[in-house]
């Protein structure tokens, strides 16, 4: 092993070390999306909560921008938002702007719904860090901010 090489490995085991952190994290939301899905509606694919969870942050668009916002085939999102319709949690409207094509919203019903699932997600996040002080909290923000590539961002 050269100079260099001694140099990088301690480098590599961090490296190494973040990766696992960021596998477990995203495993951990994975599994908190899976149970605010079964929350939402426990008959559904937890593909549907990911449109309803969509519609409620973004609010009504079309199934085409759904399906590329949500990484989803056109297909699937057409089948799931039926199945969302069919049980009374979204709304299909004609587009007000154009008149041709159709706009899917949440209903009153469906947002009220969404809310109460992702109170149990919030739930378990935020007993996470219930005992972390202030100051961990602002470090852990601002870390995932600059990882994120928004550390430029003034507050």
């Amino acid at each position: 092993m050269n100079h260099n090489e001694k140099n990088h490995a301690p480098r590599e085991k961090l490296e190494m070390e973040l990766g696992e952190q960021l596998s477990a994290l995203l495993s951990a939301a994975h599994a908190l999306n899976v149970r605010a899905a079964a929350k939402f509606d426990a008959s559904l694919q937890p593909a549907a909560f990911h449109i309803v969870r969509w519609l409620y942050s973004y609010g009504p668009t079309n199934a085409a921008a759904l399906a590329e916002s949500t990484a989803m085939d056109r297909s699937s999102v057409s089948r799931l938002i039926k199945q969302l319709q069919s049980l009374g949690y979204v709304d299909r409207e004609v587009s007000p702007s154009d008149g041709r094509g159709i706009v899917v919203s949440l209903t009153g019903y469906g947002h009220q719904k969404v809310i109460d699932a992702l109170q149990e997600k919030g739930f378990v996040f935020y007993e996470r860090i219930s005992e972390w002080e202030d100051s961990e909290l602002q470090d852990f923000i601002q870390m995932l901010s600059h990882f994120n590539g928004f550390s430029n961002r003034s507050d």
